[in-house]
Protein backbone atom coordinates (compact mmCIF):
# COMPACT_ATOMS: atom_id res chain seq x y z
CA UNK A 1 0.00 0.00 0.00
CA UNK A 2 0.78 3.74 -0.31
CA UNK A 3 0.71 6.71 1.21
CA UNK A 4 1.71 10.31 0.02
CA UNK A 5 0.42 13.81 1.22
CA UNK A 6 0.62 17.27 -0.98
CA UNK A 7 -0.02 20.39 0.84
CA UNK A 8 -0.47 23.43 -0.98
CA UNK A 9 -0.18 26.50 1.29
CA UNK A 10 0.48 30.33 0.65
CA UNK A 11 4.11 30.18 1.30
CA UNK A 12 4.87 26.84 -0.41
CA UNK A 13 4.76 23.05 -0.98
CA UNK A 14 5.27 20.32 1.19
CA UNK A 15 4.98 16.85 -0.12
CA UNK A 16 5.51 13.27 1.55
CA UNK A 17 5.39 10.03 0.54
CA UNK A 18 6.46 6.37 2.30
CA UNK A 19 8.30 3.82 0.38
CA UNK A 20 6.77 0.50 1.43
CA UNK A 21 5.03 -1.70 -1.57
CA UNK A 22 4.78 -5.13 0.19
CA UNK A 23 4.07 -5.69 3.72
CA UNK A 24 4.07 -9.91 4.05
CA UNK A 25 5.02 -11.68 6.96
CA UNK A 26 8.66 -12.38 5.86
CA UNK A 27 8.96 -9.84 2.51
CA UNK A 28 8.97 -6.15 3.08
CA UNK A 29 9.79 -4.18 -0.41
CA UNK A 30 10.28 -0.40 -0.58
CA UNK A 31 10.10 1.53 -3.75
CA UNK A 32 10.52 5.61 -3.41
CA UNK A 33 7.38 7.28 -4.99
CA UNK A 34 8.33 10.69 -5.17
CA UNK A 35 10.11 11.22 -8.71
CA UNK A 36 11.58 14.87 -9.86
CA UNK A 37 11.97 16.44 -13.12
CA UNK A 38 14.80 17.48 -14.47
CA UNK A 39 13.23 20.77 -16.14
CA UNK A 40 14.27 24.23 -17.45
CA UNK A 41 15.02 26.55 -14.64
CA UNK A 42 11.20 28.50 -15.57
CA UNK A 43 9.51 25.43 -13.81
CA UNK A 44 9.77 22.59 -11.06
CA UNK A 45 7.61 19.54 -11.27
CA UNK A 46 7.40 16.52 -8.72
CA UNK A 47 5.30 13.44 -8.89
CA UNK A 48 3.63 11.50 -5.95
CA UNK A 49 2.46 7.87 -7.11
CA UNK A 50 0.53 5.54 -5.80
CA UNK A 51 -1.17 2.36 -7.27
CA UNK A 52 0.25 -0.81 -9.55
CA UNK A 53 3.93 -0.28 -9.25
CA UNK A 54 4.28 -1.40 -12.86
CA UNK A 55 1.78 1.18 -14.69
CA UNK A 56 3.62 3.62 -12.35
CA UNK A 57 7.42 2.91 -14.01
CA UNK A 58 5.31 2.82 -17.42
CA UNK A 59 3.97 6.21 -16.70
CA UNK A 60 7.54 7.67 -15.44
CA UNK A 61 9.57 6.21 -18.82
CA UNK A 62 6.85 8.07 -21.20
CA UNK A 63 7.24 11.40 -19.46
CA UNK A 64 10.91 11.33 -19.73
CA UNK A 65 10.76 9.83 -22.76
CA UNK A 66 8.69 12.58 -24.42
CA UNK A 67 10.82 15.12 -22.68
CA UNK A 68 14.33 13.38 -24.00
CA UNK A 69 12.45 13.52 -27.68
CA UNK A 70 10.98 16.82 -27.32
CA UNK A 71 7.57 15.36 -27.81
CA UNK A 72 5.05 18.12 -28.69
CA UNK A 73 3.72 17.60 -25.43
CA UNK A 74 6.07 17.24 -22.45
CA UNK A 75 6.74 18.44 -19.13
CA UNK A 76 9.29 20.66 -20.70
CA UNK A 77 6.75 22.53 -22.98
CA UNK A 78 3.40 22.57 -21.39
CA UNK A 79 2.48 26.26 -19.87
CA UNK A 80 0.87 25.06 -17.14
CA UNK A 81 0.51 22.60 -14.85
CA UNK A 82 -3.21 22.50 -15.05
CA UNK A 83 -1.62 21.10 -18.89
CA UNK A 84 0.62 19.17 -17.10
CA UNK A 85 -1.80 17.50 -15.05
CA UNK A 86 -3.75 16.74 -18.04
CA UNK A 87 -1.08 15.30 -20.00
CA UNK A 88 -0.09 13.62 -17.43
CA UNK A 89 -3.37 11.72 -17.21
CA UNK A 90 -3.71 10.70 -20.84
CA UNK A 91 -0.54 8.83 -20.29
CA UNK A 92 -1.33 7.04 -17.43
CA UNK A 93 -5.17 6.19 -18.84
CA UNK A 94 -3.23 4.76 -22.17
CA UNK A 95 -0.56 2.77 -19.96
CA UNK A 96 -3.63 1.61 -17.83
CA UNK A 97 -5.25 0.22 -21.36
CA UNK A 98 -2.15 -1.60 -22.13
CA UNK A 99 -1.52 -3.50 -19.05
CA UNK A 100 -4.85 -4.68 -18.95
CA UNK A 101 -4.54 -5.67 -22.18
CA UNK A 102 -1.26 -7.26 -21.83
CA UNK A 103 -2.24 -9.12 -18.61
CA UNK A 104 -5.91 -10.56 -20.07
CA UNK A 105 -7.02 -11.15 -16.62
CA UNK A 106 -10.32 -10.07 -15.53
CA UNK A 107 -8.85 -9.71 -11.84
CA UNK A 108 -5.67 -8.07 -12.80
CA UNK A 109 -5.83 -4.10 -11.24
CA UNK A 110 -3.66 -2.08 -13.02
CA UNK A 111 -4.73 1.33 -11.89
CA UNK A 112 -3.06 4.09 -10.75
CA UNK A 113 -3.36 7.46 -9.13
CA UNK A 114 -0.62 10.44 -8.52
CA UNK A 115 -0.32 14.19 -7.58
CA UNK A 116 1.33 16.48 -9.49
CA UNK A 117 2.71 19.57 -7.97
CA UNK A 118 5.54 22.43 -8.48
CA UNK A 119 5.58 25.55 -9.76
CA UNK A 120 5.36 26.84 -13.79
CA UNK A 121 6.81 29.86 -14.86
CA UNK A 122 5.13 33.22 -13.07
CA UNK A 123 1.86 31.32 -12.01
CA UNK A 124 1.09 30.18 -8.48
CA UNK A 125 2.66 27.36 -6.92
CA UNK A 126 0.32 24.14 -7.05
CA UNK A 127 -0.85 20.53 -6.41
CA UNK A 128 -2.75 18.31 -8.77
CA UNK A 129 -4.50 15.13 -8.16
CA UNK A 130 -4.15 12.90 -11.23
CA UNK A 131 -7.16 9.96 -10.75
CA UNK A 132 -6.73 6.76 -12.34
CA UNK A 133 -9.32 7.62 -14.86
CA UNK A 134 -7.34 11.08 -15.92
CA UNK A 135 -9.15 13.74 -14.50
CA UNK A 136 -8.09 15.60 -12.12
CA UNK A 137 -8.66 18.06 -9.07
CA UNK A 138 -6.57 20.35 -7.32
CA UNK A 139 -6.74 22.35 -4.10
CA UNK A 140 -8.71 24.50 -2.61
CA UNK A 141 -9.28 27.26 0.44
CA UNK A 142 -11.17 24.96 2.32
CA UNK A 143 -9.24 21.97 1.78
CA UNK A 144 -5.67 22.76 1.05
CA UNK A 145 -3.64 19.55 1.10
CA UNK A 146 -4.49 16.36 -1.00
CA UNK A 147 -4.16 12.48 -0.37
CA UNK A 148 -3.82 9.55 -2.80
CA UNK A 149 -3.07 6.17 -1.42
CA UNK A 150 -4.51 4.95 2.08
CA UNK A 151 -5.41 8.48 3.25
CA UNK A 152 -8.25 7.52 6.19
CA UNK A 153 -5.39 7.25 9.09
CA UNK A 154 -3.84 10.41 8.21
CA UNK A 155 -6.58 12.84 7.42
CA UNK A 156 -7.84 14.18 10.96
CA UNK A 157 -4.62 15.50 11.67
CA UNK A 158 -4.47 17.72 8.39
CA UNK A 159 -8.59 18.61 8.76
CA UNK A 160 -8.04 19.69 11.85
CA UNK A 161 -4.36 21.79 11.48
CA UNK A 162 -3.45 22.48 7.87
CA UNK A 163 -4.58 25.83 6.49
CA UNK A 164 -3.77 28.07 3.66
CA UNK A 165 -1.82 30.09 6.20
CA UNK A 166 -0.24 27.74 8.17
CA UNK A 167 3.89 28.06 8.34
CA UNK A 168 5.62 25.97 5.85
CA UNK A 169 7.69 24.32 8.67
CA UNK A 170 4.80 23.56 10.62
CA UNK A 171 2.78 21.98 7.73
CA UNK A 172 6.08 20.08 7.18
CA UNK A 173 5.60 18.42 10.97
CA UNK A 174 1.99 18.26 10.59
CA UNK A 175 2.14 16.10 7.46
CA UNK A 176 5.11 13.93 8.85
CA UNK A 177 2.52 13.24 12.02
CA UNK A 178 -0.18 12.26 9.50
CA UNK A 179 2.20 9.65 8.17
CA UNK A 180 3.34 8.62 11.46
CA UNK A 181 0.03 8.24 12.29
CA UNK A 182 -1.09 5.99 9.03
CA UNK A 183 2.31 4.33 9.96
CA UNK A 184 0.97 3.31 13.36
CA UNK A 185 -2.02 2.16 12.18
CA UNK A 186 -1.72 0.05 8.58
CA UNK A 187 1.84 -2.45 8.19
CA UNK A 188 1.34 -2.10 4.37
CA UNK A 189 2.75 2.32 4.75
CA UNK A 190 6.03 2.12 5.80
CA UNK A 191 9.63 4.35 6.23
CA UNK A 192 12.09 5.30 4.35
CA UNK A 193 9.88 8.89 4.63
CA UNK A 194 10.15 11.03 1.75
CA UNK A 195 10.21 14.58 2.64
CA UNK A 196 10.50 17.71 0.45
CA UNK A 197 9.61 21.16 0.73
CA UNK A 198 9.19 23.85 -1.64
CA UNK A 199 9.20 27.46 -1.37
CA UNK A 200 7.10 29.48 -3.91
CA UNK A 201 8.74 31.13 -6.70
CA UNK A 202 12.05 29.37 -5.73
CA UNK A 203 12.53 26.88 -8.51
CA UNK A 204 14.57 24.59 -5.66
CA UNK A 205 14.59 21.45 -4.98
CA UNK A 206 17.09 21.51 -2.08
CA UNK A 207 15.20 21.50 1.47
CA UNK A 208 14.77 17.10 0.76
CA UNK A 209 15.00 14.49 3.62
CA UNK A 210 14.68 11.13 3.35
CA UNK A 211 14.09 9.80 7.16
CA UNK A 212 14.47 5.79 8.27
CA UNK A 213 12.36 4.27 10.47
CA UNK A 214 15.03 4.27 13.02
CA UNK A 215 15.90 8.08 12.11
CA UNK A 216 16.02 10.61 15.63
CA UNK A 217 14.34 13.07 14.27
CA UNK A 218 11.22 10.47 13.68
CA UNK A 219 11.38 9.03 16.51
CA UNK A 220 11.24 12.28 18.69
CA UNK A 221 8.37 13.67 16.42
CA UNK A 222 6.71 10.52 17.27
CA UNK A 223 6.69 10.25 21.31
CA UNK A 224 6.16 13.59 21.20
CA UNK A 225 3.23 13.38 19.46
CA UNK A 226 2.22 10.55 21.54
CA UNK A 227 3.16 12.33 24.96
CA UNK A 228 0.93 15.20 23.81
CA UNK A 229 -2.18 13.33 23.10
CA UNK A 230 -2.15 11.67 26.09
CA UNK A 231 -1.98 14.80 28.25
CA UNK A 232 -4.73 16.19 25.88
CA UNK A 233 -7.02 13.30 26.13
CA UNK A 234 -6.34 13.16 30.22
CA UNK A 235 -7.97 16.67 30.80
CA UNK A 236 -10.89 16.28 28.29
CA UNK A 237 -14.16 16.80 30.64
CA UNK A 238 -15.34 14.08 32.22
CA UNK A 239 -18.56 12.59 31.68
CA UNK A 240 -21.45 14.29 33.92
CA UNK A 241 -23.33 10.89 35.57
CA UNK A 242 -25.95 12.70 37.09
CA UNK A 243 -26.84 13.57 33.15
CA UNK A 244 -26.95 9.67 32.31
CA UNK A 245 -31.00 8.13 31.94
CA UNK A 246 -31.94 4.62 31.90
CA UNK A 247 -32.54 2.93 28.18
CA UNK A 248 -36.26 2.10 27.92
CA UNK A 249 -35.98 -1.81 26.10
CA UNK A 250 -38.53 -2.84 24.06
CA UNK A 251 -39.16 -6.90 23.85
Amino acid sequence: MTYCIAASINDGLVLVSDSRTNAGIDNVSTYGKMHAFDTPDDRTLVLLSAGNLATTQSVLEQLHRDKEKDAEVNLNNVDCLSSAATYLGQVSVEKQQSHLNSQGQSGFDASVSFILAGQIGTEDHAAYMVYSEGNSITTSEHTPFLQIGEIKYGKPVLDRFLKPDTDLDEAARCCLVSMDSTIRSNASVGAPVELLIYRKDSFSLQEYYCLADDDEYLLSLRRQWETNLKEAFAHLPVLDAGAARQISVKL
